[in-house]
């Protein structure tokens, strides 16, 4: 606690120098000496009181100091507290902003699907990074349209169009061979009870019909949601977290990063698309922007990665998060505001097509 309470008292002179420290090496990423110091700073100070306020910083874990080099770097410490106390994040500018909307005014025509890739794409693109996007979890769409086509063995194929423009495909086994009249019916009825509902209130419009006494069902009606148990069964692949990450090979120009083992295991975690999930899950459940600083995602392969996430926002839902990875130390001032635009551009890019 003594520690806490002296990191609140950190005296105004420490925290600009701790500022200019951190930004001199997110420019240059080379340690920074109490010479640089000085003359970045604007201060008339000497390098002996730079050097006591430095020992100070290192003594409360905000920089540490490399074996190699009589400089100091920040720590994720150091970070976190620049993030939260130092950086103040301005918006982006007009003429930013206005190109970053124009980028967005080309995807009108694109699927949901290849929206997120486009999207993942223009975040590497624009930050140099890693950029990483969920798909929009469809348990918020609507369904305007389901079809069954017969296949050999009882198999079906079920073609499932939500909000009028995304089309899913599954195929499901039935204990018995339907004809395309019995199919037919079927689809007729469930577009009927079902159309312009989201798959959480279809599944529990199930469940409930299930239930009723067959008495109240007539066998078209019975078969209709019992192949309907099928399709909508609870746990199918539309509840799980699914990404899309563009850019990654951006990373292998980071000083940071340069460990081939390290970014070999960096590359599979993307691929295996572990510990990703539970972090960008998190960032579904939070508001506005999340930044992860090193050990703080709780994941040693991202230790020398940061991660700053925005959800983004579809009617009045959230339904998916964006952002970028890249080392510690990035330009947290560009980014984030970044991260925030592009978040609000794709949910209004969504909003668009209800």
């Amino acid at each position: 606690m003594a520690h806490e309470s002296r990191e609140e008292g950190l005296s105004e002179r420490a925290q600009h120098l701790l500022r200019i420290l951190i930004e001199t090496y997110i420019r240059d990423g080379q340690p920074v000496g109490s010479r640089a110091l000085s003359r970045e700073s604007g201060l008339q100070l000497s390098s002996a009181t730079i050097r006591n306020v430095m020992a100070d910083l290192e003594e409360l874990g905000f920089v540490s100091s490399p074996h190699t080099s009589a400089g100091r770097i920040p720590t994720d410490k150091g970070y976190r507290f620049f993030v939260d106390t130092l950086l103040h994040v301005q918006p982006l500018d007009e003429a930013a902003a206005a190109e970053m909307r124009r980028q967005f005014d080309t995807t009108s025509r694109e699927s949901s699907k290849d929206l997120i890739a486009t999207v993942s794409q223009f975040l590497s693109s624009i930050t140099k990074l890693a950029g990483v996007v969920t798909l929009p979890k469809t348990q918020q769409a609507a369904i305007t349209q389901i079809e069954f086509v017969g296949l050999s063995d009882n198999r079906v194929l079920v073609v499932l169009v939500f909000n009028d423009r995304e089309v899913q495909n599954r195929i499901i086994q039935l204990e018995r061979y339907y004809s395309p009249d019995e199919l037919k019916r079927a689809s007729n009825f469930l577009n009927e009870q079902f159309r312009g509902r989201g798959l959480p209130q279809v599944r529990q419009e199930i469940l409930r019909q299930l239930t009723e006494t067959q008495a109240h069902l007539n066998q078209i009606m019975l078969d209709a949601i019992s192949v309907a148990q099928h399709v909508f069964e609870s746990g199918g692949g539309e509840d799980r977290l699914e990404y899309v990450i563009k850019g990654e090979t951006n990373l292998m120009g980071m000083a940071e990063l340069t460990n081939v083992e390290k970014l070999r295991r960096l590359f599979e975690a993307f691929n295996e698309k572990r510990d990703f999930l539970h972090l960008l899950d998190q960032s579904l459940k939070a508001e506005g922007v999340q930044i992860f600083i090193g050990h703080e995602s709780g994941y040693q392969i991202l230790d020398d990665c940061s991660v700053v996430t925005a959800p983004y926002v579809a009617g009045d839902c959230v339904v998916g998060v964006l952002g970028v990875i890249g080392p510690t130390r990035m330009a947290y001032e560009r980014v984030i505001p970044i991260v925030d635009m592009t978040a609000k551009l794709l949910g209004a890019a969504l909003n668009s097509r209800r």
